[in-house]
Formats: C-alpha cells, structure tokens, sequence
C-alpha cells in the first residue's frame, strides 16, 4: 500500500481542476490526479466561447450577463453566486489572455466576441456579443494553457489514477484512495483539504455530447459519505447534436448565423422565440425542436432536423433580421469566412456524416449534454452538508460536478467555460488557505479497505449479467422516459428499470483478473456511480410537479413559484433516496415569465 501526503488533493484535471491546482499551487503543497491524461479532459470539447462582458465590440456590462444568467436558470439560479462569477468574468478572461490563451482578435487587435444563446442587450433584447472565442477551439485552448500554467508552477501529477474514495475523519475531509491503473495498485492520498473537479454525469443518457470517462465519480463519491447531491432533477439537452451520435454542434454556428430548419424547409423557432430565434436559451431551442419532430416536421418525418450554415443560408436570414456588423454595415459571411471561424465544426461534419456544413445542411437533433446540479458549494468552493449551508471542512468541489448554483435549472452557453475558471480559482485558493491553518488528522489503519471491499464485490457475482447489457438498458431508458420532457407515469418507469438494474449489477462477475489497466473492473465500478445518479435524478424529478428549465413535464406544464422555487437536496441512505429542499438566494431580479 502506497501513501502519499499534500496539503491540497484535487482530483480532476478538466479546466476546473486545472484552474484549483494551479491557485491551491502558489502557497500550498498541491497535487492533481485524474484518471486521464489532464490535456484529453472534457473541457477540452468545449468549442463556443467563454462569456465575459467585455464591451469589446458593442456596449455590454456584467449586470446585462447576471440578469441573463438568471433569466436563462429559470429563476433557480442562485443570484449572489451569479453576480459574483458575472463580475468576476471579464478579469477572468484577461487573466487568461496573460497566461497566453490566444484568442481570436477583431482588426483593432482586442478579444473577438459573437454571440450566443440566451445573451442579450438588456436595453433592447436583440443578441449581443459576449462570447470570447478562440475558433471552435475555445475549450482546448484553455485547457492546453492551464496545463502549461501548472507545469511551469510545479504541480504535481497522478495521471491515470481513478480515484474510487473519500477519506474523511471526524467530519473533515482527510483524502482520498485512488487505483494507478498501470498497475492495478491502491493509494492513499493524505490530504488536508481535498478538490473534487470530476466533471459530468453525462453517460447516464443514450445519446450524449459526454466522453465515455463522464461518468459522475465526484458526486457519486461524496453521496456515498453521506453528502448531498443538489438539483440533479436539472440536466440539460443540447439542441444541437450530430443525429444518431451527439457530437456537440457549437451554439457558435448559431451565433455566426446559422439557423435550424425543419422537413417542410421553414425557420420554426421565430415560433418559439420572436426577438432572439435559434439564439433562446438551450431549455427553450431543445424543447421547439422535440415538438417539432413530434408534429411530423422533422426531417422526412424523421427525428432530426437541420442546422444550416451555409453562407446564401446565413446571409438571407441576417437581411431577414436585419442583423448588422459592429459599423452598422449589413451582415454577411462567405465560405471562407465560415470555415475559419469553424474549422472543427466543419471538420467533424464531413468526418463523422460525410456532410459538408458549406454546401448541405447538418442533421442534428438534442443530445444530453450537462449536469446544472452536483456536489452543493458556496462560492468559495466550500461543500455543504445541507439546507442550513453548514461547510463540510476541508472539501471542496468546483465545475460540472458542483453545483454553486449559477446555473439554476437551464445553463446559458458559455457560462460553462466561465464557472469552471473562476469557481476553479476560488476553490484552489480557499483550499489552500484552509489547508495552512489546519493540520493533517490521523488516518484510520487500513484507510484504503473499504474501497479494495466495494471493488471486490465485482469479482463475486455469477456472471448472469454484463456491465455493456446494463449499461445499455439504462442509457435507453433515461432517454425515453427522462429526456427532453418527462411525465409521472414514465419517469415511474424509469425509477423501476433503475432499480432493477442496480440490483442486476449485483451479479455482474468480472473475468480480468489483472492488475493493469483492468478496464472491465472500472467499468463496473462506473456503472454504479451512474447507476446511483440515475436513481437520484430521477426520485429527484419524480417529486418536482413543475416545469422549469432543464426539468418539463409535460403533466405539469407550468413553472410554480410558490411552491417549487427552491434548491433540491437528495441524500442517498441505506439503499433509498431522502429529500429535503432548501431557498434560493434572491437579491435584485423577482421571478417572472421568461420571454425570449
């Protein structure tokens, strides 16, 4: 048994975990471990932007990018946290242009910036510019310059560890164990103050724009120590996915002019969205296009439609909106244009369906594509234990797997990249402040045993069943029954097979008796963690009798304020699922209706 000891643990190496690394680094003793190499994280398929009111290219300010933040949660947004990481977006942004981010420019030499769903001139409700781009490469970029950053600080690296547990003594957080895949070995982390930025839970869903290593271990791992996961209910379909594969389509396509068409060749969402159209809030497109599909308007009446960027395509519908360019000049873009601004879009195109997004529309459709709930924090990063806000000491979480919540029941697009930098830093740096103050706790004999025992447990079933055969069922099911829209009587459904399956893995039999890189042993592991997530989204959903964001049901179709403006807390004991719920934080916006 092999033990390690820092000051500051953080596991997860995405743009989150990066960002804690990186800050927890400068004063404190700090080491990273993921289960991938930190540059194939998923931050990296980030392709849009990063939203910060810069002002770049047309007036814009921090309180239009808080409001509509708030607006697109739905009103479920916590609004201090909002203002907090609107405020803090633009100094964010610069901070990475210093760190070598190299973003695309406008001719004046300054950030470029388009637009992007769901952001807004205040004053006049049209799109504005607030996205900061780096092609449709914006993700990698920052995830590629904050690795840099940490490699030049010194962070220490566990690459291709799986972390399979927390370590917690007395109430306080202590580290964690982790699995080296190369060697099939356990480690003990000992920590004083421990980061999970884990990322996603995405897998859970049949069609995903989620990478397979999504598989929710951060907020699976903490449940299991008896914290709770917040507002899991809310997981957000993407409108754009290449059909039958849910590889993302940026909303950057639609921020450049593209538009989504359905089989009888019409523009549908000025009937869903007069003033903003393909450019409302992800919530909003995802459930236009569903209801389109479902009318018998997809696709040769099948379930995609197109999203078209083609330049004769864009150029119409700008004259038809009378969008202009910053100098008041007539919208209008050429090929060429496109493809620079969209290399990876068009590229993916034309590997993965033989389409080629400058001549022929692209088949999309809605693709499960993030977690607006995870592991509860404040804005330090700090974990809480329940609806009084009590700080769990020493534990921190901070990206997709927290949730803080900026993003209510509907993220914007955008305000993913912006979370994970800014909850990230501040995150590393209250971790590594608490970690000065506190001492290391002595670790129980053996801290490693419970994990070797749960992992066990996959190698003594009767081999009845397959993790692929379960994880298949389960994949199907949640997205017939807790998709795009959801009713009681399927999402009863869903909670059954859940149940069921979760009761079936119990006979899985792993037959890789090896040590390195037993990936049919993380496998099964996996699967329980999306297993137990499933369960807790879906009890979460089941209890929720509204529609609002992320979460429509189509048996109650209408958002209730006065009874369900308010934060779900799921805690997952002795094999079932407790709820308790607590406030939202309200400071200047009253909820009403959205109108996009």
């Amino acid at each position: 048994m092999k033990t390690h000891q820092f000051e500051v643990i953080v596991v997860g190496a995405g743009g989150a975990g990066l960002m804690a690394g990186l800050y927890a680094s400068k004063t404190a003793k700090t080491a990273v471990i993921s289960k991938l190499y930190p540059t194939r994280s998923h931050t990296g398929t980030a392709q849009g932007g990063i939203a910060a009111a810069l002002g770049n290219i047309e007036k814009d300010t921090p309180e239009w990018h808080c409001y509509d933040t708030v607006k697109g949660s739905d009103y479920l947004g916590d609004q201090d946290a909002i203002e907090f990481m609107t405020s803090e977006a633009p100094g964010i942004v610069y901070e990475l242009e210093h760190m070598g981010l190299p973003f695309d420019r406008t001719p004046e030499g300054r950030i470029a910036q388009r637009p992007f769903g769901g952001h807004t001139n205040n004053e006049t409700g049209r799109p504005v510019r607030r996205a900061c781009h780096a092609a449709d490469r914006t993700g990698h970029m920052i995830l590629q310059t904050l690795y840099q950053q940490c490699i030049k600080n010194k962070v220490n690296f566990f690459d291709e560890f799986q972390v399979v547990d927390l370590l917690m003594v007395d109430g306080k957080a202590a580290g964690v164990v982790a699995i080296e895949l190369a060697t099939g070995e356990l480690h003990t982390f000992h920590a004083k103050a421990v980061i999970f930025a884990t990322g996603g839970h995405g897998r859970i869903w049949e069609i995903t724009s989620n990478a397979y290593a999504l598989t929710g271990d951060g907020p699976a791992i903490v449940a299991r120590r008896g914290i709770p996961l917040q507002d899991m209910e809310f997981f957000q379909f993407h409108p754009t996915g290449i059909y039958k594969l849910g590889i993302l389509i940026t909303e950057g396509v639609r921020g450049e002019g593209g538009v989504l068409i359905n089989g009888k060749g019409e523009r549908f969402m000025s009937n869903y969205a007069k003033t903003v159209k393909d450019l409302a809030s992800r919530d909003v497109v995802s459930r236009a296009m569903y209801l389109e599909m479902r009318e018998g308007r997809g696709i040769n009446g099948q379930n995609y439609l197109y999203l078209d960027v083609r330049p004769e395509t864009v150029n119409k519908y700008a004259a038809l909106d009378g969008r202009t360019n910053p100098d008041g000049s007539p919208y209008t873009v050429t090929g060429e244009q496109i493809l620079k601004k969209l290399p990876d879009i068009i590229d993916f195109c034309r590997t993965y369906l033989g389409v080629d997004p400058l001549t022929q529309p692209m088949p999309v459709q809605p693709t499960a594509h993030y977690a607006m709930g995870g592991i509860p924090t404040n804005i330090y990063g700090e974990v809480l234990l329940d609806e009084n806000k009590t700080v769990v000491p020493g534990l921190y979480a901070a990206g997709e797997c927290a949730c803080v919540s900026v993003h209510g029941a509907n993220r914007l697009g955008c305000n993913s990249l912006v979370d994970i930098v800014v909850f990230g830093k501040n995150a590393g740096l209250h971790a590594a402040e608490y970690a000065q103050g506190a001492s290391f706790v002595d670790l129980p004999a053996a801290p490693e045993q419970p994990a070797r025992a749960a992992l066990e447990t996959f190698y003594k079933g009767d081999g009845s069943e397959k993790v692929y055969d379960l994880a298949n069922e389960m994949k199907h099911e949640m997205f017939a029954n807790m998709g795009v829209f959801r009713i009681e009587e399927g999402m009863k459904h869903a909670l059954a097979k859940i149940r069921e399956l979760k009761e079936r893995l119990k006979h899985v039999k792993v037959s890789d008796s090896g040590k390195i890189f037993n990936m049919e042993l993380m496998n099964a592991w996996e699967l329980q963690n999306l297993l137990e997530l499933a369960e807790v989204t879906t009890v979460s959903a089941l209890a929720r009798q509204e529609s609002r964001g992320g979460h429509a049901r189509e048996d109650f179709p209408k958002r209730d304020d006065v009874n369900w403006l308010k934060h779900t807390l799921a805690y997952a004991k002795d094999g079932k699922v407790e709820l308790k719920y607590k406030s939202v934080a309200i400071t200047k916006y009253q909820p009403k209706e959205r109108v996009y």
